[in-house]
């Protein structure tokens, strides 16, 4: 079984490459962030707004064929909640990305690269802000580096927010049971096929602004996505997850319409395999109904709202 990339409706050129978010103001700083592991430049966006009560800092970090500028909405409504949020470009993604061709390249460092920036750009913001407890929100792959970065940095977050997760040694396996070439179109299948991503939300309107924008839905190199599972076995491994401190508040939501969730059980187990570790803070939240991209859905304000009101809670903990 190969795991391909999906092929955009369109090629877009580079020079037109824009960030497109509904055309909303956007309101985060620019700046650029150097990986430990080869030195690349990641781009990083910051929203500081939240310039009096504040309660905590929130570091994002986003899915496979996206970009960090894509959560602004998320960002404000942190903002408005009394937290810094900064975010960044994964290698190959975004701003990170040193060319057209270079889009969904991890690069010699590899995914294990990326979870290593994950650890390292979490590390740089409790630095820079020492009084104000660490929050991660980590959605798809950068969910699956979220995972992975529990085992060994738990101590840096005061919480973590795992979306669109799953087990991912069982979806593997599942995935393995396909025949021929499965890539990310493989996820529409049983959804309607206007644009063929419309497993990530039932929000026409986001749908196709992900569509048009030139950030998002690229094809990805053949080995980029195989790369994202070489973890699966140490992430469903009990002494490896024992690792992490009992003490860390976990959330994992989901969209029960979410092909990675498996109608929720994958999220459920996922959440489960925490509370066996001995974690004893683990909430797992399934939407009925909610697809893919939990914070661009019909019902993105209420599931704002919850991930909201558990970080705060959890920031008055910490």
């Amino acid at each position: 079984m190969i795991l391909l990339g999906q092929r955009r409706p369109q090629e877009v050129p580079l020079a037109r490459q824009r960030t497109v978010c509904h055309d909303r103001e956007m309101t985060f700083h620019e700046s650029v962030f150097r990986s430990p592991a080869d030195a690349t430049e990641l781009a990083t966006y910051a929203w500081t707004a939240a310039a009096t009560n504040r309660v905590g800092v929130v570091q994002i970090a986003h899915g496979l064929a996206e970009h960090g500028a894509r959560y602004d909405r998320l960002a404000q409504a942190l903002n408005e909640a009394g937290f810094l949020v900064d975010a960044n470009d994964h290698r190959g993604h975004g701003r990170s990305a040193l060319s057209e061709a270079g889009l969904g390249d991890f690069g010699k460092p590899g995914f294990q690269g990326l979870i290593d920036d994950v650890a390292a750009y979490g590390g740089s913001i409790q630095r820079a802000n020492p009084d104000l407890p660490l929050f991660l929100v980590a959605h798809s792959m950068g969910s699956f580096a979220a995972q992975s970065v529990l085992l060994d940095h738990s101590h840096q977050y005061a919480g973590v927010v795992l979306s669109g997760s799953t087990a991912l040694d069982v979806l593997a396996a599942d995935l393995a049971q396909a025949e021929g070439p499965v890539g990310l179109e493989a996820f529409n299948a049983g959804f309607e096929h206007r644009t063929g991503y419309e497993w990530l939300s039932r929000d026409e309107a986001e749908v196709d602004a992900y569509v048009v924008d030139p950030l998002c839905g690229f094809d990805v190199p053949e080995d980029a996505i195989p790369q994202m599972f070489t973890q699966a076995a140490r992430l469903a491994d009990p002494g490896a997850l024992a690792g992490i401190r009992p003490d860390l508040p976990i959330l994992i939501v989901s969209g029960q319409a979410d092909p990675l969730s498996g109608d929720g059980q994958l999220a459920e187990l996922l959440g489960q395999r925490y509370r066996d570790a001995g974690v004893v803070d683990v909430t797992t939240r399934v939407h009925p109904g909610a697809r893919h991209e939990i914070f661009n859905e019909t019902n993105r304000d209420e599931i704002t709202a919850e991930v909201v009101d558990w970080l705060r809670a959890r920031a008055a903990d910490a």
